[in-house]
């Protein structure tokens, strides 16, 4: 089985394109490192010698059991997070109503203006914002 291997030589700027015959004649060996195309594994996987499997168990459980106390906080926080913003919502929609009625009104207001009439209320308003005296309005 012929396997081609291409490398790039920055000194030279062009490819080399070499053949070899998977580790056969030519010794070459493989994108691995490792003569034959083999990979060779490190050290660090698999078991690891002197631990004892009832400990792994009692690992595990302990681990499977603090992973369900966090999916059970991260719920409530949810569902936490969830209820303040239904009630940010909730009172966003209620001031939205609020300067909606307000809005009708001075709409309502302004139509009675154009035609010459004094709307309800005006006078109230304006007295309260300091536009018109007291005294003013007695007259």
């Amino acid at each position: 089985m012929f396997r081609f291997i291409v490398s790039e030589c920055y000194r030279h700027d062009h490819l080399r394109v070499l053949e070899s015959l998977g580790g056969g004649a030519y010794g070459s060996t493989g994108a691995s490192g490792v003569e034959g195309g083999e990979r060779r594994e490190s050290g660090k996987r698999g078991r690891r010698p002197g631990r004892k499997a009832q400990l792994d168990k009692q690992d595990m459980k302990a681990k499977l059991e603090r992973s369900r106390q966090s999916a059970r906080e991260c719920r409530a926080r949810k569902k936490l997070r969830y209820q303040y913003l239904e009630e940010l919502v909730a009172d966003r929609e209620r001031a939205v109503l609020t300067l909606r009625k307000e809005l009708d009104k001075y709409y309502k207001w302004n139509l009675e203006l154009d035609q010459g009439r004094m709307p309800e209320g005006l006078d109230v308003m304006m007295q309260e914002i300091g536009v018109v005296k007291q005294e003013d309005a007695k007259f």
